[in-house]
């Protein structure tokens, strides 16, 4: 199999996850092999003067997966490991959420090479404001619009968002999402991927015949998205016996003060430091035995070594590609543990950025409640569509989710035709 430019294990897996469903599609095979090539890659060089006097030279990256739907759709990371195979498996991952979702985007990706931590606050700037110029001729409200991912924040959209209107010499707020509440921002977009995996955990727990309250739950990364889904989960009653991260983690059979725990990280302390806890591997989370496992880290953390030994009940993928294509293969053929895929499990971010772009392009904005109501209304009817679709067809609900994905991107491109 030929993955060309793109070869990489993340682009491998979701390639090879598209070629073992699209049979199922019924769609002519013309159609799905564009979709099994990202429509634009642009890279760029992007020369920034340090703080020292010097220049360093980054690489910078954007993919788009289609743009069938509409402008592309997808995050900025800053990372020393990005690259173009990793960018565009990433890419082929937004477009399937945004088309499960049914939102009028297609998938993007972006990133640049560089590490943010070891860089002072104007080296950032610098680099985020020339990556935008180098930017310009693929990016716009109606061509693609970035949001914010790993090592990138509300800061970072905000320069994006000062640079573009500066270069098109009027406000354009909708260049980007993820930004502050006083940028144009929209309330509840910090927290929507955390409680867009939350409402799917409380479908999937029904479903399971299991309640929440109670319920043991394991969660792998306590960054924006694990810190809040723990956080609500808490609140909801259930009993979050285990969290960790890169920097350790905590364990507690009674149940974690996830209010005292998120204090102690807030204070710069290391999550496998708090008092609250036993000290456990990090290593050791994903095969505790609890009801919900959330891995809400890294891609590519179940595989086909530990995927026989979780002891969970539901998986709720709060990453992008946390199973591997040989994990996934076990989880499938165990078929004692509801899996609820990436591409649903963690859509209430591109949802919520959806609500944030209608918004700046209305100039009109909506309160937090009805931001959360949309949200858990389009996050339910998503997961309903792929229960339903996986129980009358006897398969799986990611299989669900891919199907009814690619199906939907496929009959655009079937309506819209092929130019010329």
């Amino acid at each position: 199999m030929h993955f060309g430019e793109y070869d990489s294990p993340l682009y491998r897996q979701v390639i090879q996850q598209f070629d073992a469903v699209k049979e199922w599609t019924r769609v002519e095979s013309g159609v799905l092999e564009r979709l099994r090539i990202p429509k634009r890659a642009a890279i760029v060089t992007v020369p920034v003067r340090m703080d020292d006097g010097g220049t360093r030279i980054f690489l910078g990256y954007r993919v788009q997966h289609f743009l069938t739907s509409g402008p592309g759709k997808g995050g900025l990371r800053y990372h020393p490991s990005v690259n173009l195979g990793e960018v565009a498996g990433l890419a082929v991952i937004m477009g399937w959420k945004c088309a499960l979702m049914e939102l009028p985007f297609g998938g993007a990706k972006g990133g640049i090479n560089c590490d943010p931590s070891k860089l002072s606050l104007g080296e950032v700037e610098r680099v985020t404001r020339r990556y935008t110029m180098e930017m310009i001729p693929y990016i716009g409200p109606m061509v693609d619009v970035m949001a914010p991912d790993m090592g990138t924040n509300e800061q970072v959209m905000g320069w994006i968002y000062d640079t573009y209107s500066m270069h098109m010499g009027h406000n354009v707020p909708q260049i980007v999402t993820g930004k502050s509440v006083l940028l144009y921002g929209t309330v509840g977009r910090r927290e929507a991927t955390g409680r867009g995996v939350v409402y799917c955990i409380e479908e999937a727990i029904e479903h399971a015949g299991l309640s929440l309250r109670g319920a043991r739950v394991v969660v792998q990364g306590f960054g924006n998205v694990g810190s809040v889904a723990a956080y609500e989960l808490f609140m909801r009653g259930a009993k979050i016996v285990a969290v960790g991260d890169v920097n350790g983690a905590v364990l507690n059979t009674k149940g974690l003060d996830i209010p005292a725990l998120s204090e102690h990280v807030k204070r710069g302390n290391l999550l496998g430091e708090f008092p609250g806890g036993d000290t456990l591997r990090p290593d050791e989370l994903l095969t505790l035995e609890c009801e919900v496992l959330v891995p809400a880290a890294i891609e590519r953390v179940i595989t086909g070594d530990n995927a026989p030994k979780l002891r969970c009940r539901v998986l709720a993928e709060a990453a992008n590609g946390p199973a591997t294509v040989e994990g996934d293969r076990v989880l499938r053929e165990r078929g004692d543990i509801f899996v609820i895929p990436d591409i649903l499990c963690n859509a209430g971010g591109v949802t919520v950025s959806y609500f944030e772009w209608v918004q700046d392009i209305q100039m009109f904005f909506w309160s937090e409640d009805e931001v959360n109501r949309r949200l858990r209304d389009l996050m339910r009817k998503a997961f309903m569509r792929c229960y339903d679709f996986a129980q009358e067809n006897t398969t799986d609900m990611r299989t669900a989710a891919l199907i009814l994905a690619i199906r939907r991107v496929a009959q655009e491109k079937i309506q819209r035709g092929l130019y010329p």
